[in-house]
């Protein structure tokens, strides 16, 4: 249903506001909120469309800040009506993922928690623990985010032992498999020694462990064994022995004591102050807890019942139907809990029920995972408070109206002018926010090798960072402004490379809506615009501490990305020497060969292979690798 969208918000028209909530039917749906300039907000479900609409605008209702502020940019409402409670949980679920509302985040992802990406969309998948839950690509699967790193390393370092998979993003060797080959650790996908179909089969199993399906997975691989035993293939016989052996010492220890074993359940708890939200999930597949997950949420964004309904919305949302147990307890009873079991199980296509435990047994799980959350809170806590100290300490220090919830850290790294890069860090929160990171290649042309320039390279960079303000500088962060704008940025450097900013900041007319300070190293000393002297400050105090966090994290990322570019550097510069070899056909033979060596070793044959390099060009690379005596 679409509607044409006005300007003005619809709290500021009250007629307007009160005809389009009487279009609502009182039936179940998903509802949007959209922008004056006609983005999505919010994407939510119910199964009366019109109360559920209608209390985000009733003056007595209390909203969180984050509600509050997005339904003051609400001016237009649109609608889906469904036949079911179910039917409209998983249509937003499909709709969140696909157009992924601002507003629609409840649970933080800070990339505390790692999970496990198997990478389906290749013809060898690739596994691999990332902080960084980002489905790119539709077949891609993410299991968790998990609470305990070390065992989830401990579990990849014991499968990759046991089974034969993929252990390299790219090959050693061109022409030949390497060690892991020989050892049987790897089945040869570099060289296709194995079909991607048989690679996958294997990846099949690996991903059961992940789903919490290790019993099963024992099952059919002893299943495997006897058959193999039967055709007196004792080797094979073996290997799956082993395999058996391991799988069972990963759970060995994890035995949960509950009087039906046989049944597959979730038990998720919270422990929650006025502002943190932790989550815990604990697997239980067999008796055994196979797995424990962790979420944040802002507490201030739904009763616990409410959090513990979205964080099982979200989670089951994203896994395969075989992975969701047939019994899940929760802490507290959900508010619409019949809606939720209703949809667990058409997914599953077998029963799945919602307890909230009271006593006995299922009561103490309960406890001990709440005690699980209580400890994360307890952590969470002691983080926040030394950031809230640092950030009140730096608003202080710089005169900041409210607290900078974006700071900004640049740096410039180099040997004597060769291959000069920067760094851009975002901390948010106080809190080093990774997915924002950039990188920047010089492209001045007077820093060169043999001539630096690190006030030129640093006003560059800045100019390229907020050239795209110039015209409409932000008045705020957030839906309403831009919340990639930074509240402060942090030039690592003196008065020098402040000046430099200054001055590129002054040009775009952007000096008054960016906060830029300069960090010198050696004594800790902070400069403002315009100043001749450093603020009045102690090194350690929690706010400068904080500037040192984000100076530390920009130069650790400048000099990584430098040393980067320096080795791609020294792999090139023997390429360069050769005539008619351009920059592009050298990183096409790169690609194709991996290494300098590999392309010395090559005939002409081989060379012309790769794409661009015809028979003259490819004897000219091999006449300068074999001159002649």
């Amino acid at each position: 249903m679409t509607a044409l969208i006005e300007n003005i918000p619809l709290l500021k028209q009250s007629d307007r506001l009160e005809a389009r909530l009487k279009e609502i039917p009182p039936e179940p749906g998903v509802y949007f909120m959209r922008s004056e300039n006609g983005d999505i907000l919010y994407i939510g479900k119910s199964k009366k469309l019109r109360s559920r609409v209608r209390s985000y605008f009733r003056d007595s209702q209390k909203l969180s800040d984050r509600i509050a502020m997005m339904v003051r940019q609400v001016t237009e409402i649109e609608f889906i009506v469904t036949d079911t409670e179910a039917e409209a949980l998983a249509l937003e679920a499909n709709l969140v993922k696909k157009h992924q509302p601002y507003y629609n985040v409840l649970l933080k992802d800070d990339k505390k928690y790692p999970y496990v990406c198997i990478t389906w969309s290749e013809d060898y998948p690739r596994i691999f623990i990332t902080r960084k839950r980002r489905a790119t690509k539709q077949r891609d699967r993410y299991y968790g985010p998990y609470v305990d790193t070390r065992l989830l390393r401990y579990t990849l370092h014991i499968i990759k032992r046991v089974f034969p998979l993929r252990q390299r993003r790219q090959p050693l060797f061109k022409d030949r498999p390497c060690l892991n080959y020989d050892m049987g650790r790897c089945p040869g996908v570099c060289q296709s020694l194995i079909t991607p179909e048989e690679y996958k089969k294997i990846v099949q199993k690996v991903a059961m462990v992940f789903q919490g399906r290790s019993e099963e997975l024992v099952d059919t691989i002893s299943s495997q064994m006897e058959k193999a035993v039967e055709r007196l293939d004792f080797e094979r016989a073996a290997q799956l022995r082993d395999q058996i052996k391991a799988l069972q010492n990963l759970t060995a220890d994890q035995k949960v004591s509950l009087p039906d074993d046989t049944v597959s359940r979730d038990a998720i708890a919270l422990a929650a102050d006025d502002k943190h939200c932790c989550i815990q999930l604990f697997q239980i597949r067999a008796g055994k807890l196979v797995g424990r997950l962790g979420f944040f949420a802002d507490a201030r964004s739904g009763t616990p019942g409410a959090i513990l309904q979205r964080v099982l919305e979200e989670h089951y949302t994203t896994v395969e139907a075989v992975e969701i147990p047939t019994e899940i307890l929760v802490q507290h009873e959900l508010p619409e809990g019949e809606m939720l079991t209703e949809w667990l199980t058409n997914q599953k296509v077998k029963k799945v029920s919602l307890v909230n435990p009271q006593r006995q047994v299922k009561a103490e799980l309960i406890e001990m995972v709440e005690r699980n959350a209580n400890y994360e809170l307890e952590r969470t806590q002691r983080v926040s408070d030394r950031n809230d100290r640092a950030l009140q300490d730096l608003a202080t220090v710089l005169d900041l109206p409210e607290l900078p919830k974006r700071i900004e850290g640049y740096d410039i790294s180099h040997i004597q002018g060769s291959n000069a890069v920067a760094s851009q860090v975002v901390f948010v929160d106080g809190v080093p926010a990774k997915q924002h990171y950039r990188h920047y290649k010089i492209k001045n042309p007077d820093v060169r090798i043999g001539r630096s320039d690190d006030f030129a390279s640093m006003a560059e960079v800045i100019g390229r960072r907020f050239r795209k303000y110039a015209k409409n500088p932000p008045l705020s962060r957030g839906v309403g402004g831009d919340r990639d704008f930074p509240d402060v940025v942090m030039i690592d450097g003196g008065k020098g490379q402040l000046s430099s900013v200054v001055k590129v900041l002054q040009d775009m007319n952007l000096l008054e809506a960016v906060k830029v300070v300069s960090l010198a190293k050696k004594r800790e000393e902070i400069f403002l615009p315009g100043e001749t002297k450093p603020l009045d400050t102690d090194a350690e105090q929690s706010g400068v501490q904080l500037l040192r966090r984000v100076r530390d994290e920009s130069h650790r990322f400048a000099v990584s990305f430098h040393r980067q570019q320096r080795l791609k550097s020294s792999r090139r510069s023997r390429l360069e020497e050769i005539p008619g070899l351009g920059f592009q056909r050298q990183k096409q033979l790169l690609a194709h060969f991996h290494s300098i060596d590999y392309i010395r070793e090559a005939n002409v044959k081989k060379l012309t292979e790769v794409s661009g390099i015809g028979q003259s060009l490819a004897q000219e690379i091999y006449n300068y690798f074999h001159p002649n005596p």
